[in-house]
């Protein structure tokens, strides 16, 4: 029995991001991006959803710009790994929440609303440190 519940568990996770609204999309592609939602790998381009939990991937000589619900909006340079960990954007209950991971490569922030309404609730981690977003716009490179 627990078995059968384990399984439907995975199945039903692997499922979650297709009912889920996307959280943002992709502004602009140059060269090669990729998204991976779950277990499902796409080619980057204009409009291609986001959803919570994302990978967004830039190849060699490639770049990628997105906009978020909050109308955050993100460059990425060459050679990125960036992963959106966490993403609520319910403002009039007070659920707000903008957690990522850049784990290679280089990342223009410019703040959108959650930033303005909590501060403290944005945040971008590194290998080497966290990013506590405190204004409206930052750069950021991190090397292999």
């Amino acid at each position: 029995m627990l078995k059968i519940i384990v399984i439907a568990y995975l199945f039903l996770a692997g499922h979650a991001f297709a009912t889920e609204p996307p959280i943002g999309h992709v502004k602009s592609v140059s060269g090669e991006a990729s998204i991976t939602t779950g277990d499902k790998k796409t080619k980057a381009e204009i409009g291609s959803p986001i959803y919570q939990g994302s990978v967004l991937q830039t190849g060699r000589k490639s770049g990628m710009g997105v906009i978020f619900k909050d109308e955050t909006v993100m460059s990425f340079g060459a050679d990125t790994v960036f992963t959106v960990d966490e993403y609520l954007y319910s403002p009039v209950q007070g659920n707000l929440k903008f957690s990522s991971k850049l784990a290679k490569g280089s990342l223009n922030y410019v703040s959108g609303v959650i930033e303005k309404l909590k501060p403290d609730a944005v945040t971008v981690r590194t290998p080497s440190g966290i990013i506590g977003v405190r204004g409206t716009q930052f750069l950021v490179k991190v090397e292999e």
